[in-house]
């Protein structure tokens, strides 16, 4: 009987442990993508004025300034979510400061311009604002990367006209 007691005692101990290290494992594996997340946006966010900015928005202030503002939702259709955003294109000149205020409205969701190396980590009802000189003329898809967003129509166009 104590052998019995003494191997059920091991066998829970040795769960323990098990649990413990799946624990660590999980942590880890938070801190690490939280890190990695972090080190993936590049623009820089200046908290007091809730504005994400790129390099190149600081260095030309004098640029025309085009202000755009969208929320950011989801509306079911045929029962399943459709995420979106409230415009679907935006035209600026080559040269100009553009600055879009993003709110989201309902669900979660973010914005991305991969050519101009913009984020924004958009947060539920807040106005998140980010700005950047469009110095590359062309057309750009902005989107949401939140899984299937994109795929399910949460883009839209940046046309920018060259000077």
């Amino acid at each position: 009987m104590d052998t019995q007691n003494s191997n059920e005692v091991k066998k829970n101990n040795n769960l323990a442990i098990v649990i413990a290290l799946i624990i660590v494992v999980i942590i880890g594996w938070s801190i690490f993508n939280s890190k990695k997340q972090v080190a993936e946006i590049a623009p820089t966010k200046n908290i007091a004025a809730n504005v994400e900015t790129n390099a190149a928005a600081t260095a030309a202030p004098t640029a025309p300034l085009k202000e755009f503002v969208m929320d950011s939702f989801y509306e079911m259709v045929d029962g399943q979510p459709k995420p979106q955003y409230s415009l679907k294109e935006i035209t600026v000149n080559q040269g100009d400061l553009v600055r879009i205020k993003i709110t989201v409205t309902k669900g979660i969701h973010d914005f991305k311009i991969d050519e101009y190396n913009v984020y924004a980590d958009t947060q539920p009802n807040q106005q998140m604002t980010v700005e950047f000189i469009a110095d590359k003329a062309g057309e750009f898809i902005y989107y949401c990367t939140k899984p299937g967003h994109r795929a399910n129509g949460q883009w839209g166009t940046l046309k920018v006209l060259a000077q």
